[in-house]
């Protein structure tokens, strides 16, 4: 199951809501203030690029660090 992330229309507070697939927001209250009207956002999540990755792992200064090789 997925985990959806809602706003409350009243207070602004973000939680998260571990929902089926297609289910909505009926029934759901906001945990910060318990009002009803709550809406689906949009996540966000972090992803590190290739360059910040490669740099993080040839830092270490030891042979063969950030080859993949062991």
């Amino acid at each position: 199951m997925p985990i959806y992330e809602y706003r409350c229309r009243d207070c602004g507070h973000r939680f998260e809501v571990l929902q089926r697939l297609g289910q909505g927001a009926d029934g759901l209250v906001c945990p910060g203030c318990g009002a009803e009207p709550v809406e689906k956002v949009f996540s966000t999540f972090a992803a590190a690029g290739a360059n910040s990755a490669k740099s993080a792992a040839t830092s270490c200064g030891a042979p063969g660090c950030g080859s993949g090789f062991s």
